[in-house]
């Protein structure tokens, strides 16, 4: 039995796109790092609520923060060409908010950071972190086939990141972590592809399962060939 050689320009390639796409999560990190309990993030985050009218509140974020999900389940609906099948996008999904949240709420416990509005746990932000999170499980399934739609959910994800400091609920640093955090993590999960070959309908032979909509409602469409 031969071994299989992996070559050497393989190896530099991917080493090359995971430290690229590393880039700009750990510039958000550290620019969130470097102004976290600053001056600036205080003042900034002031300007912010000055600029709105008073008791400015919305919940708007609880839903953008899953904006890029539905896009992402809506475009397979259409038939958009992604990078892997619905269960497999399901499963990264899963997967990277599992860890990523994760991260974040260690960091929140140990850190402590009082919010804007003194509530507890401000850094990093949790809705920033599962948004962006989020949106790059959109930005790797469609960028290559609809790179307009995978851009998209980041403009979703910044959206949340806004309405958490304009709600007084975070600052910039908590926002600009928990969006590296996201970013970074789901970038990992599809580097390393955990859990790759595990599918248990692969072993159901001519059933194919889909998600679908119909009169406003989702649910799941099975077919069996016979």
């Amino acid at each position: 039995m031969q071994a299989q050689v992996v070559p050497k320009d393989s190896i530099q390639n991917k080493s090359y796109k995971i430290l690229n796409k590393s880039i700009l999560p750990i510039s958000l990190i550290g620019v969130g790092l470097i102004i976290n309990k600053s001056k600036f993030d205080k003042t900034f985050q002031k300007d912010i609520r000055n600029s709105l009218r008073d008791n400015y509140s919305t919940n708007v974020e609880d839903y953008l923060t899953f904006a890029p999900v539905a896009q992402m389940y809506i475009a397979d609906l259409a038939g958009i060409k992604s990078k892997n099948n619905w269960f497999n996008q399901s499963k990264y999904l899963f997967i990277s908010n599992l860890f990523s949240v994760g991260i974040t709420q260690l960091i929140k416990k140990s850190n402590q950071k009082m919010r804007p509005d003194s509530g507890a746990d401000s850094f990093p932000s949790g809705h920033a972190t599962i948004a962006f999170t989020n949106a790059t499980v959109l930005y790797h399934e469609f960028h290559n086939s609809s790179p307009i739609l995978a851009y998209s959910g980041y403009a979703f994800a910044t959206t949340v990141g806004f309405f958490r400091m304009a709600n007084n609920r975070h600052y910039l640093s908590d926002v600009l972590v928990g969006a590296g955090i996201g970013i970074a993590v789901t970038n990992l999960v599809y580097y390393f592809k955990p859990l790759k070959n595990f599918n248990p309908f692969k072993k159901v032979k001519n059933v194919s399962i889909y998600p679908s909509y119909k009169d406003n409602s989702y649910g799941l469409y099975a077919s069996y060939q016979f």
